[in-house]
Protein backbone atom coordinates (compact mmCIF):
# COMPACT_ATOMS: atom_id res chain seq x y z
CA UNK A 1 0.00 0.00 0.00
CA UNK A 2 1.31 3.32 -0.70
CA UNK A 3 2.33 5.38 2.14
CA UNK A 4 4.65 8.35 0.15
CA UNK A 5 5.62 11.26 2.13
CA UNK A 6 6.11 14.55 -0.30
CA UNK A 7 6.28 17.35 2.79
CA UNK A 8 6.02 17.54 6.47
CA UNK A 9 3.12 19.17 8.22
CA UNK A 10 3.25 19.29 12.25
CA UNK A 11 -0.67 18.09 13.16
CA UNK A 12 -2.47 18.67 15.65
CA UNK A 13 -3.23 16.31 18.59
CA UNK A 14 -7.28 16.18 17.20
CA UNK A 15 -6.18 16.02 13.95
CA UNK A 16 -3.65 13.19 14.14
CA UNK A 17 -6.95 11.10 15.91
CA UNK A 18 -8.65 11.87 13.21
CA UNK A 19 -6.50 10.57 10.59
CA UNK A 20 -5.89 7.45 12.91
CA UNK A 21 -9.43 6.99 12.98
CA UNK A 22 -10.19 7.41 9.41
CA UNK A 23 -7.25 4.75 8.79
CA UNK A 24 -8.96 2.83 10.99
CA UNK A 25 -12.63 3.10 9.21
CA UNK A 26 -10.38 2.14 5.87
CA UNK A 27 -9.17 -0.95 7.04
CA UNK A 28 -12.31 -2.34 7.93
CA UNK A 29 -13.41 -1.83 4.02
CA UNK A 30 -10.61 -2.67 2.99
CA UNK A 31 -10.61 -5.96 4.50
CA UNK A 32 -13.87 -6.91 2.58
CA UNK A 33 -12.23 -5.70 -0.11
CA UNK A 34 -14.43 -2.44 -0.38
CA UNK A 35 -12.94 1.04 -1.31
CA UNK A 36 -14.16 4.37 -0.01
CA UNK A 37 -15.75 7.63 -1.24
CA UNK A 38 -14.39 10.51 0.50
CA UNK A 39 -18.11 11.51 1.23
CA UNK A 40 -18.33 7.57 2.15
CA UNK A 41 -15.73 8.04 5.30
CA UNK A 42 -17.66 10.93 6.12
CA UNK A 43 -20.56 9.29 6.82
CA UNK A 44 -19.10 6.73 8.78
CA UNK A 45 -17.65 9.90 10.98
CA UNK A 46 -20.97 11.22 10.80
CA UNK A 47 -22.84 8.03 11.91
CA UNK A 48 -19.96 7.25 14.60
CA UNK A 49 -20.75 10.63 16.30
CA UNK A 50 -17.39 11.28 15.63
CA UNK A 51 -18.42 14.77 14.08
CA UNK A 52 -21.55 16.28 13.23
CA UNK A 53 -22.82 16.54 9.64
CA UNK A 54 -22.55 19.50 8.32
CA UNK A 55 -21.18 20.86 4.90
CA UNK A 56 -18.13 22.64 6.62
CA UNK A 57 -16.86 19.45 8.78
CA UNK A 58 -16.73 17.41 5.10
CA UNK A 59 -14.62 20.02 3.51
CA UNK A 60 -12.75 19.80 6.86
CA UNK A 61 -12.55 16.31 6.40
CA UNK A 62 -11.26 16.14 2.93
CA UNK A 63 -8.37 18.92 3.71
CA UNK A 64 -7.42 16.40 6.59
CA UNK A 65 -7.46 13.37 4.60
CA UNK A 66 -5.93 15.48 1.72
CA UNK A 67 -2.89 16.83 3.98
CA UNK A 68 -2.39 12.90 5.71
CA UNK A 69 -1.61 11.67 2.09
CA UNK A 70 0.93 14.14 0.76
CA UNK A 71 3.18 13.38 4.73
CA UNK A 72 2.67 9.98 4.15
CA UNK A 73 -0.32 8.69 7.09
CA UNK A 74 -3.07 7.60 5.01
CA UNK A 75 -2.65 5.33 1.44
CA UNK A 76 -3.23 7.40 -1.31
CA UNK A 77 -5.02 4.21 -2.69
CA UNK A 78 -7.54 3.74 0.18
CA UNK A 79 -9.95 6.81 -1.11
CA UNK A 80 -11.38 6.35 -4.71
CA UNK A 81 -13.09 8.96 -6.80
CA UNK A 82 -15.12 7.22 -9.12
CA UNK A 83 -15.77 10.07 -11.35
CA UNK A 84 -12.56 10.57 -12.89
CA UNK A 85 -10.88 7.63 -14.31
CA UNK A 86 -8.12 7.34 -17.04
CA UNK A 87 -9.20 5.95 -20.54
CA UNK A 88 -6.26 3.51 -22.54
CA UNK A 89 -6.07 0.98 -24.87
CA UNK A 90 -4.75 -2.37 -23.88
CA UNK A 91 -1.35 -4.11 -24.56
CA UNK A 92 -0.44 -7.31 -24.16
CA UNK A 93 3.20 -8.85 -24.35
CA UNK A 94 2.48 -11.87 -26.81
CA UNK A 95 -0.29 -13.83 -28.03
CA UNK A 96 -0.38 -16.16 -24.92
CA UNK A 97 -1.12 -12.96 -22.47
CA UNK A 98 -4.00 -11.88 -25.16
CA UNK A 99 -5.50 -15.51 -24.94
CA UNK A 100 -4.87 -15.60 -20.77
CA UNK A 101 -6.74 -11.98 -20.96
CA UNK A 102 -9.24 -13.66 -23.30
CA UNK A 103 -10.20 -15.96 -20.81
CA UNK A 104 -10.16 -13.52 -18.07
CA UNK A 105 -12.86 -11.87 -19.52
CA UNK A 106 -14.66 -14.43 -21.70
CA UNK A 107 -18.48 -14.41 -20.32
CA UNK A 108 -21.48 -16.10 -21.58
CA UNK A 109 -24.71 -14.58 -20.94
CA UNK A 110 -25.63 -16.42 -18.00
CA UNK A 111 -29.44 -14.59 -18.11
CA UNK A 112 -29.98 -16.55 -21.07
CA UNK A 113 -33.54 -18.58 -20.55
CA UNK A 114 -34.59 -16.88 -17.47
CA UNK A 115 -37.97 -15.39 -17.49
CA UNK A 116 -36.98 -11.94 -16.24
CA UNK A 117 -34.60 -9.78 -16.86
CA UNK A 118 -33.27 -6.88 -14.71
CA UNK A 119 -30.92 -3.67 -14.71
CA UNK A 120 -29.50 -2.13 -11.47
CA UNK A 121 -29.39 2.30 -11.96
CA UNK A 122 -28.19 4.18 -9.17
CA UNK A 123 -28.71 8.11 -8.83
CA UNK A 124 -25.25 8.80 -8.33
CA UNK A 125 -21.84 8.42 -10.34
CA UNK A 126 -19.86 8.24 -7.20
CA UNK A 127 -21.29 5.31 -6.03
CA UNK A 128 -21.67 2.79 -9.19
CA UNK A 129 -18.15 1.30 -7.83
CA UNK A 130 -20.66 0.42 -5.20
CA UNK A 131 -23.10 -1.56 -6.97
CA UNK A 132 -20.58 -2.84 -9.52
CA UNK A 133 -18.78 -5.99 -7.78
CA UNK A 134 -22.66 -7.26 -7.09
CA UNK A 135 -23.69 -6.91 -10.65
CA UNK A 136 -20.45 -7.53 -11.98
CA UNK A 137 -21.51 -11.26 -9.99
CA UNK A 138 -24.80 -11.46 -10.80
CA UNK A 139 -24.03 -10.96 -14.77
CA UNK A 140 -26.29 -7.32 -14.26
CA UNK A 141 -26.24 -4.46 -16.17
CA UNK A 142 -25.76 -1.27 -14.21
CA UNK A 143 -25.90 2.37 -14.92
CA UNK A 144 -25.33 5.86 -13.27
CA UNK A 145 -28.00 8.03 -13.71
CA UNK A 146 -26.55 11.17 -12.63
CA UNK A 147 -29.36 12.88 -11.24
CA UNK A 148 -32.60 12.88 -13.67
CA UNK A 149 -31.90 10.65 -16.69
CA UNK A 150 -31.12 12.65 -19.76
CA UNK A 151 -34.20 11.74 -22.54
CA UNK A 152 -31.23 10.57 -25.27
CA UNK A 153 -30.53 7.69 -22.17
CA UNK A 154 -34.14 7.34 -21.50
CA UNK A 155 -35.35 6.39 -25.01
CA UNK A 156 -32.22 4.41 -25.60
CA UNK A 157 -32.93 2.56 -22.05
CA UNK A 158 -36.91 1.77 -23.50
CA UNK A 159 -36.08 0.50 -26.48
CA UNK A 160 -32.87 -1.96 -25.22
CA UNK A 161 -35.42 -3.43 -22.68
CA UNK A 162 -38.83 -3.07 -25.13
CA UNK A 163 -37.07 -6.03 -27.19
CA UNK A 164 -37.39 -8.33 -23.60
CA UNK A 165 -40.81 -7.63 -23.00
CA UNK A 166 -41.44 -7.96 -26.74
CA UNK A 167 -39.68 -11.68 -26.30
CA UNK A 168 -42.21 -12.36 -23.40
CA UNK A 169 -39.40 -12.21 -20.68
CA UNK A 170 -40.89 -9.80 -17.48
CA UNK A 171 -38.04 -6.50 -17.03
CA UNK A 172 -37.22 -4.87 -13.75
CA UNK A 173 -35.68 -1.88 -12.75
CA UNK A 174 -34.07 -2.01 -9.43
CA UNK A 175 -33.64 1.80 -8.37
CA UNK A 176 -31.89 3.25 -5.60
CA UNK A 177 -31.38 7.36 -4.97
CA UNK A 178 -30.91 10.02 -2.16
CA UNK A 179 -34.50 9.86 -0.16
CA UNK A 180 -34.91 13.66 -0.63
CA UNK A 181 -37.25 15.49 -2.92
CA UNK A 182 -35.79 14.93 -5.89
CA UNK A 183 -33.94 11.68 -5.00
CA UNK A 184 -37.46 9.93 -4.59
CA UNK A 185 -39.09 11.76 -7.61
CA UNK A 186 -36.47 9.97 -9.76
CA UNK A 187 -37.98 6.97 -9.41
CA UNK A 188 -41.38 7.81 -10.73
CA UNK A 189 -39.91 9.87 -13.00
CA UNK A 190 -37.96 6.71 -14.26
CA UNK A 191 -41.18 4.76 -14.49
CA UNK A 192 -43.41 7.39 -16.26
CA UNK A 193 -41.36 8.26 -18.98
CA UNK A 194 -40.07 4.67 -19.25
CA UNK A 195 -43.60 3.99 -20.02
CA UNK A 196 -44.09 6.79 -22.27
CA UNK A 197 -41.01 5.56 -24.51
CA UNK A 198 -42.10 2.23 -24.12
CA UNK A 199 -45.17 2.62 -25.46
CA UNK A 200 -46.21 0.94 -22.12
CA UNK A 201 -44.49 -2.06 -22.78
CA UNK A 202 -44.57 -3.17 -19.09
CA UNK A 203 -41.42 -2.49 -17.54
CA UNK A 204 -41.24 -2.36 -14.09
CA UNK A 205 -39.05 0.09 -11.86
CA UNK A 206 -38.58 -0.99 -8.36
CA UNK A 207 -37.00 1.60 -5.96
CA UNK A 208 -35.13 -0.51 -3.20
CA UNK A 209 -33.13 2.10 -1.56
CA UNK A 210 -33.22 4.33 0.24
CA UNK A 211 -36.88 3.73 1.87
CA UNK A 212 -38.20 5.07 4.97
CA UNK A 213 -37.80 1.54 6.38
CA UNK A 214 -34.50 1.01 5.43
CA UNK A 215 -34.06 4.68 7.88
CA UNK A 216 -35.59 3.08 10.29
CA UNK A 217 -33.33 0.29 10.31
CA UNK A 218 -29.73 1.19 9.93
CA UNK A 219 -30.47 5.11 11.15
CA UNK A 220 -28.11 7.25 8.40
CA UNK A 221 -27.37 10.42 9.98
CA UNK A 222 -30.27 13.09 8.49
CA UNK A 223 -29.62 16.03 6.36
CA UNK A 224 -32.22 19.21 6.49
CA UNK A 225 -34.94 18.80 3.22
CA UNK A 226 -33.42 21.50 0.24
CA UNK A 227 -36.34 24.04 0.45
CA UNK A 228 -34.53 25.31 -2.70
CA UNK A 229 -36.33 22.32 -4.53
CA UNK A 230 -39.48 22.46 -5.97
CA UNK A 231 -40.59 19.68 -4.96
CA UNK A 232 -39.64 20.03 -0.94
CA UNK A 233 -43.06 20.82 -0.08
CA UNK A 234 -45.00 18.04 -1.49
CA UNK A 235 -41.96 15.78 0.62
CA UNK A 236 -42.22 17.69 3.75
CA UNK A 237 -46.20 16.67 3.47
CA UNK A 238 -45.35 13.06 3.36
CA UNK A 239 -42.01 12.57 5.09
CA UNK A 240 -40.95 15.65 7.33
CA UNK A 241 -38.51 17.97 6.85
CA UNK A 242 -35.25 15.80 6.57
CA UNK A 243 -33.77 13.94 4.02
CA UNK A 244 -31.26 10.95 3.89
CA UNK A 245 -27.71 10.61 1.68
CA UNK A 246 -27.70 6.91 0.07
CA UNK A 247 -23.66 7.55 0.64
CA UNK A 248 -24.69 7.35 4.21
CA UNK A 249 -25.95 3.91 3.96
CA UNK A 250 -22.33 1.36 4.31
CA UNK A 251 -21.35 -0.19 1.39
CA UNK A 252 -21.44 -3.43 2.32
CA UNK A 253 -25.32 -2.83 3.13
CA UNK A 254 -26.04 -1.64 -0.47
CA UNK A 255 -23.77 -4.72 -2.31
CA UNK A 256 -26.19 -7.21 0.29
CA UNK A 257 -29.18 -5.17 -1.01
CA UNK A 258 -28.85 -5.33 -4.59
CA UNK A 259 -27.26 -8.99 -4.28
CA UNK A 260 -30.70 -9.83 -2.58
CA UNK A 261 -32.77 -7.42 -5.10
CA UNK A 262 -31.36 -9.61 -8.06
CA UNK A 263 -31.94 -13.16 -6.48
CA UNK A 264 -35.21 -12.25 -6.43
CA UNK A 265 -35.90 -12.61 -9.78
CA UNK A 266 -33.49 -14.90 -10.69
CA UNK A 267 -33.77 -18.76 -11.02
CA UNK A 268 -30.78 -19.63 -9.68
CA UNK A 269 -30.43 -23.20 -10.43
CA UNK A 270 -30.84 -22.34 -14.68
CA UNK A 271 -27.88 -19.34 -13.78
CA UNK A 272 -25.37 -21.66 -12.32
CA UNK A 273 -25.52 -24.18 -15.25
CA UNK A 274 -24.53 -21.37 -17.75
CA UNK A 275 -22.24 -20.14 -15.11
CA UNK A 276 -20.60 -23.82 -14.93
CA UNK A 277 -20.59 -24.34 -19.07
CA UNK A 278 -18.79 -20.81 -18.91
CA UNK A 279 -15.69 -21.96 -16.36
CA UNK A 280 -15.66 -24.56 -19.18
CA UNK A 281 -15.12 -21.96 -21.99
CA UNK A 282 -12.64 -19.92 -20.15
CA UNK A 283 -10.57 -23.35 -19.31
CA UNK A 284 -10.26 -23.84 -23.16
CA UNK A 285 -9.13 -20.70 -24.17
CA UNK A 286 -6.62 -21.16 -20.51
CA UNK A 287 -5.10 -24.43 -22.48
CA UNK A 288 -4.95 -22.98 -25.94
CA UNK A 289 -2.33 -20.15 -24.36
CA UNK A 290 -0.50 -22.86 -22.26
CA UNK A 291 -0.35 -24.84 -25.62
CA UNK A 292 1.27 -21.30 -27.27
CA UNK A 293 3.61 -21.08 -24.34
CA UNK A 294 4.96 -24.76 -24.95
CA UNK A 295 5.26 -24.56 -28.62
Amino acid sequence: MPLIKYKDISFRQSTLAIINKANEIIAEYQADGLELTLRQLYYQFVSRDIIPNKAEQYDKLGNIISDARLTGLVDWNSIVDRTRDLKQNGHWDNASDILRSAARSFAMDKWEGQSTRCEVWIEKDALVGVIERPCRAEDVPFFACRGYVSQSEMWSAAMRLRRWITAGIKVVIFHLGDHDPSGVDMSRDIQERLNLLSNDAGIEVRRIALTMDQIEQYDPPPNPAKLSDSRCQEYMDKYGDESWELDALEPRVIEKLVTEHIRSVQNRKLWVQKQSLEKGEKGWLTNLADEHDGK
